[in-house]
């Protein structure tokens, strides 16, 4: 079903900027003081980092790439609560679908280092729990529009003061999107994210990542597009 653009009430002749097709991320907050077993989940996260981590360019990934199979039960079912409010509410599929996390991993970064832009591959949505974040900290989310959108090269001129004047929101090819601890993201799978480097940074950054699948009847019969996963 086509989606209903509202007209505004502004008057007539009033120009305006309609921006159409957004990418929906998620975001919510977890209170850290409602957590019963806070202790034993920061020893599960530091037993977790100590088991093994690699080396990938500036970030470190645990080698558990599975951690809510076995650690971290309560910050499991409170990141599949927001699953499915997601689904239920963006997603928005006819039929009850079965979303469940498929792999889940901590990445580390020291001070001053980042995470290179990457999207993850088989999965749908995926998503970022901050477990502990530095200054100043965020993540940047890619335009995957930004070749067509750049195709003219369209340039950032110089103000009076001979300070490059900032793209407009429509031109930009990232946006960046600041977190603390305790915040959680859920954004399509496809959408390409990375960390800047920080260089106000004093500690590490952890956070956890985590990519979803889904179980469940997509399409119709009748129509010859039905697919069952299950």
């Amino acid at each position: 079903m086509n989606q209903v653009v509202q007209q505004s009430l502004k008057p007539k002749g009033m120009p305006e900027v309609r921006c159409l097709f957004p990418v929906p991320v998620y975001f919510t907050s977890r209170d850290l003081d409602l957590v019963v077993e806070n202790e034993k989940e920061k020893k599960e996260i530091v037993d977790i980092i100590k088991e093994g981590m690699t080396e990938n360019y500036q970030n470190l990934q645990s080698d558990n790439s599975h951690i809510f199979d076995t650690k971290l039960h309560n910050l499991k079912k409170f990141i599949e609560g927001h699953i499915k409010t997601y689904v239920k509410n963006i997603l928005n599929p006819v039929e009850e679908l079965d979303f469940y996390i498929t792999q889940s991993w901590i990445n580390l970064n020291k001070p001053g280092h980042g995470h290179f832009k990457h999207s993850h591959a088989n999965s749908i949505l995926s998503g970022i729990y901050y477990i502990a974040t530095v200054e100043n900290d965020g993540v940047s989310f890619h335009d995957p529009n930004a070749k067509i959108k750049h195709h003219l090269a369209f340039e950032s001129k110089e103000d009076e003061r001979g300070e490059y004047v900032q793209k407009g929101i429509s031109q930009s090819a990232a946006a960046d999107m600041r977190v603390n601890t305790g915040d959680l993201l859920i954004f399509p799978s496809w959408l390409e994210h990375g960390v800047e480097r920080n260089p106000k940074a004093t500690t590490n950054r952890i956070s956890l990542a985590f990519n979803t699948f889904v179980n469940g009847t997509f399409g119709c019969e009748q129509q010859l597009n039905e697919l069952i996963l299950s």
